[in-house]
């Protein structure tokens, strides 16, 4: 049996720089790379590019921490939002759902992560501070947590919720029709507009 041929380093680390992405496993992310150098040059120069110029000019909303290339993002500076209305989300692709149900008109705050002590997430990773400043704008009558049902987000949502009631505000959790363990970014806009409707104290 002939022994593997060595990888050029250049490949290794697009296979590794690939392998970051969710859910993609080495061999995945093998065939993607040989791919885009063998068969689609053009598309690789367009993901490279398109990455340098998201990095370069996408920066956190400093009202909502979403992605935006404005200091603050449309959503928060619209004037047809509801501002009583404050959704907490784990992610920036979990607040692109909910606004993909088309059922939701208020604000957003997105935690850019979930309270998880053994991958070192605390309270200070989840930007607590600046969602209270956030959430206690005296504006905002409700905070409904959006995070997803998996152990780490219920953890995140009770400890939330504890300590937004303590501010004087009506905290609400989105209702079970989300999958236990799923993760909002997967779930279909239907059954994500429904939770959102059927929320319940938390």
């Amino acid at each position: 049996m002939q022994p593997h041929l060595p990888e050029p380093q250049a490949l290794v680390a697009l296979v590794d720089a690939l392998r970051a992405l969710p859910g993609v496993g080495v061999r995945t992310a093998r065939r993607m790379a040989y791919h885009l150098l063998q068969h689609d040059p053009d598309a690789a120069h367009n993901l490279s590019n398109a990455l340098e110029l998201a990095l370069n000019n996408l920066q956190h909303c400093e009202k909502c921490n979403g992605f935006t290339q404005e200091v603050i993002c449309p959503t928060c500076v619209s004037p047809n939002r509801d501002t009583s209305l404050l959704c907490v989300v784990e992610t920036a692709a979990d607040q692109n759902i909910i606004e993909s149900t088309h059922n939701y008109k208020g604000l957003y705050f997105v935690l850019m992560g979930r309270i998880a002590p053994l991958e070192g997430m605390g309270a200070n990773e989840i930007q607590l501070a600046r969602l209270l400043e956030r959430a206690c704008d005296g504006l905002v009558r409700e905070v409904i947590l959006a995070t997803n049902f998996t152990a780490e987000g219920d953890t995140t949502a009770h400890y939330l919720s504890e300590v937004l009631r303590a501010k004087g505000l009506s905290v609400t959790r989105i209702a079970r029709g989300v999958p236990a363990g799923s993760e909002i970014e997967y779930v279909d806009a239907g059954t994500v507009a429904w939770a959102l409707m059927e929320r319940k104290p938390a």
